[in-house]
This record gives C-alpha cells, structure tokens and sequence, in this order.
C-alpha cells in the first residue's frame, strides 16, 4: 500500500482536566483521512525555534491552519484588544505565523479554514475585525444557536471571484456557506488575492498571490460533511491532489 500524504495540522493550547493541552478538533483530522491523507497533529509552544520549525515543516506533504475558539491576538496586527475580543492563544499565534512563511517557502500546500485564514492574512502583513457585527453594512457571522447541524448549515451566499484557484476547483460562480466566525479580514494583506466575497462585501475566501503551489485559505468551515458539499468537496479534493503531487516530487528528487 503506498504511504499517505502527511499533512501537519496544528493544534489549539487549551486546558483540560486542569492540564495544559494540545488540541486538535476530531472533524479536521476525519476530513484529511477521508481523502486519503494522513493528518498528524503540530503541538504548539511559543518558544519554539525557527530550526525546529523548518526541521518539521521538510517532513510534511502539505499544511492545514484549523478554526479554532481563540483568535490572533490583536498586537499581531497593531491594534488594541477590543471588548468582545475574549479568547486567545499565544502559543498557537507563534507558531502559525511562522509556518505560513516557512510553507511558502518551501511551497508546500496549505489550507486555512476560519482562524487559519485569519492567520495567513495577518503573517502576510493584513489586518482583521475583530468584532465585524459592528462594522457599519456588515452582517453578522456569528453562528447561530442550536444543535452542530444548525450551527453548520449553509446561511449565506458566496460570490467565487472568476480565474481563482477556488473558481477552477469548484467550477461555479457562486455558492452557499455555514458562518461561524466573529473576526474577519479588514486590510487585506498585499501578498494575496480575493477568491470569494459575502454578501456584505467581507472577503471568505483567499490564495496567495505569488504562490506556485496550492494556497487556499476560506473564512467558513469546510471540514464539516464535505462529501455532502459539492464547494467543500472541490476544496479538500484539490487540496489532497495537491499533497499527492507534493510528496511524489518529494520521493523522485531522493530517488
């Protein structure tokens, strides 16, 4: 049987039972085997060291930045806490700004999803909302109340911006997606391109600009029942795709 793709999947630092731990959201890693990748869990500290780093990310196929309960700390970005700002996750920040740079150099596909594509905006030079219901014309992405198929049910429209990497994966100009987020992109970074809008104009999806490999970063959650979402299912397809290409360049340059 040949190897699975491996793809590193960065946890969240969170308390448990009263331990500090490191967390990865089942759903995540069920979505990347069930497209034939192998998903291993990036524990976060925020000491660790930029060698460490590379040395991990050169053992990788591919690169997911999950969702997560906490947000970028507002300092990564020049701007104060705001109120509703409750949750963060310093060891998380450290680590994930600093794989999005080491992955585009060494062109190794990455997907972000929510906090993730929080993420890559920030390490690129962007900034966020961090409360965009109170942004004057913009809806309210919170999630809604009620049981996770509630919470996960498509709610708004998508408009996929035409010649993207999201356009050819999914071969349509518009969709619709679940909302489950409070943050979201205000200055977009330079470094990358708009793949799709909401209706309210709040940019949902992202790729790298320059990137020669697969960058695709969503602001909604794709990893929930993809099989069941023609737009989810392109995502994690391409995404897989793309890690099967990665580690069979990988394996012909050692040969």
């Amino acid at each position: 049987m040949p190897t699975r793709p491996l793809v590193g999947v960065i946890a969240c630092r969170r308390e448990v039972e009263g331990h500090p731990s490191h967390m990865v959201t089942d759903k995540y890693l069920s979505a990347l085997r069930n497209y034939g990748l192998a998903p291993v869990m990036l524990p976060v500290w925020e000491d660790i060291a930029p060698a460490e780093i590379a040395a991990l990310v050169s053992r990788l196929d591919g690169l997911m930045l999950t969702g997560s309960h906490t947000n970028v700390a507002p300092q990564r970005y020049g701007a104060e806490r705001a109120p509703e700002n409750t949750r963060a996750d310093r060891d998380r920040d450290a680590l994930a700004l600093a794989l999005v740079s080491v992955a585009l150099e060494r062109r190794l596909p990455l997907l972000g999803i929510c906090r993730g594509f929080q993420e890559i905006n920030v390490a690129l030079g962007g900034s966020l909302y961090q409360a965009v219901q109170n942004q004057p014309g913009k809806l309210d992405h919170r999630e809604p109340e009620g049981d996770k198929m509630t919470r996960y049910a498509p709610v708004h429209d998508l408009e996929i911006r035409p010649g993207g990497i999201l356009s050819r994966l999914v071969g349509a100009s518009c969709s619709r997606v679940n909302s489950l987020h409070q943050q979201g992109i205000d200055r977009l970074a330079d470094g990358l391109t708009t793949e799709a809008v909401a209706p309210d104009g709040l940019v949902e999806a992202v790729s790298v600009t320059e990137a020669e490999g697969f960058t695709l970063a969503v602001q909604w959650h794709p990893e929930w029942q993809p099989r069941e979402h023609p737009l989810h299912d392109a995502i994690f397809r391409g995404f897989a795709k793309a890690c099967d290409a990665y580690r069979e360049r990988a394996v012909e340059a050692s040969a």
